[in-house]
């Protein structure tokens, strides 16, 4: 969330970089007379405060000098009534204002390139060779069948469109990335956590996912909670409403969690294989940093998330987005995206994010300076390191064999039990 004093004071700024993301339903001139009638009424508040103390005191000399008071209690009994209604129109007039605040977007970066969708955004690196492949290559959903290792239809009857049931060596494969991937973030210097699976609307509301994006999300009715479309929601909130210190920041932390997203507005993209679930496993990255950190800090956390792929020896490249296709939470992002040889084309992996004060304001999550006692918001940023299906999938598609087996990464063998290659069964 911006904070309201800045928008009103940089109000064209915000407009703009709002109007770049491509938000153009914002109602900032009701924002600015929200504003100007909450600090109205609140002053009206004052002076009414101001003239009730100067009227007990009258009150408390005129009986000591045994007077009547009766008329001048009666002023007090009104000015505390009105008090009282104009404190409910300030807490009336804040609901709205946060209602408008809640659904402006992030400032983007000034380093953010300008652009309306994703052919906007740009190339920002690359790493590894794609191999050239001396047969026509298969897409993950044909190997997986074949080595049956996925079963699409039954997770299908067990679910609904976009579950999927893993099996065999392919459930162990799965297991394998997750355990890998932690331990690789361990080393870099990530504390695990696992977080719950289900949280609550103020903990949405504070990585951004609500009041926006509620249509995307699974709800559990009757208990009013959500399931988590990423751990980035629970392990960012762990700090809500806390006040840490200086020291104990920069803060990185690392999670396995299944995910759940709706898709909606998704459909017809991606509908074969494992690319679009509506439950996936990842492993997510998250920090909470001083602000004069942040940037530094989004450069490593793309590296850390990177060092997967690097392992594991799969090509990418890294995206920079555009201002039309950056998240609504983010102040600059960048994909990694990795080369899927069956599908012919590179599919986002990691999202690595920075998304400054805006998440940390929503969440209420401050730090208090050493030298100078005063407390500050602190940054957030988080990547997935990475999404395991995709990996799982990317491996499948990069390390296919012409008779339909599949070698298994180098770094992963210990984690398979020795497993070098999965072949189709006889």
């Amino acid at each position: 969330m911006l904070d309201l004093k800045f928008v009103i004071s940089n109000l064209e700024l915000v407009k703009d970089k709002t109007i770049k993301r491509g938000y153009t339903d914002i109602d900032f001139e009701e924002l600015k007379n929200l504003d100007k009638e909450r600090r109205e009424t609140i002053q009206k508040v004052e002076e009414l405060k101001k003239e009730r103390n100067e009227k007990s005191r009258e009150i408390g000399k005129l009986k000591k000098e045994k007077k009547d008071t009766s008329h001048i209690e009666n002023r007090v009994k009104e000015i505390k009534e009105e008090i009282e209604v104009l404190d409910n129109k300030v807490k009336e007039i804040q609901e709205k204002i946060n209602f408008i605040l809640l659904r402006i977007p992030n400032l983007i970066d000034d380093s953010v390139p300008i652009g309306e969708d994703e052919s906007g955004n740009v190339l920002y690196k690359e790493w590894g060779n794609k191999r050239e492949f001396d047969f026509t290559p298969k897409p993950h959903w044909d190997i997986a069948e074949q080595l049956d290792i996925v079963d699409f239809e039954r997770g299908v009857k067990l679910a609904k469109s976009r579950f999927s049931l893993y099996k065999g060596v392919g459930a162990k494969l799965e297991r394998a990335l997750i355990n890998f991937m932690l331990d690789v973030q361990g080393k870099n210097g990530y504390v695990e956590v696992l977080p719950p699976f289900l949280v609550n609307e103020k903990t949405m509301t504070g990585t951004g996912q609500l009041p926006k994006f509620e249509e995307e999300l699974f709800k559990c009715e009757r208990d009013n909670l959500y399931l988590i479309p990423t751990a980035e929601v629970p392990v960012t909130n762990i700090y809500a409403d806390e006040i840490l210190n200086e020291d104990d920041l920069p803060i990185y932390m690392t999670a396995y969690t299944p995910c759940f997203r709706r898709e909606a507005g998704s459909h017809g993209k991606d509908v074969r294989g494992l690319i679009r679930q509506h439950q996936f496993n990842k492993v997510e990255l998250v920090k909470i940093v001083k602000p004069e950190d942040s940037d530094n800090e989004l450069e490593k956390l793309l590296l850390d998330a990177e060092k997967i792929l690097q392992l594991l020896e799969i090509p990418y490249r890294v995206m920079t987005l555009c201002s039309g296709d950056i998240g609504f939470s983010a102040a600059k992002t960048y994909d990694i995206e990795v080369w899927l040889p069956g599908l012919g084309t590179y599919k986002e992996i990691s999202s690595c994010s920075n998304f400054k004060d805006f998440q940390s304001r929503r969440a209420n999550i401050k730090f208090r300076r050493k030298d100078t006692k005063k407390t500050e918001y602190p940054h957030t940023l988080n990547g997935s390191g990475l999404a395991v299906g995709r990996t799982f999938l990317a491996i499948l598609e990069n390390y296919q064999q012409e008779d339909g087996s599949v070698v298994v990464p180098e770094v992963l063998r210990e984690y398979m039990g020795g497993i070098e290659i999965i072949k189709p069964e006889k």
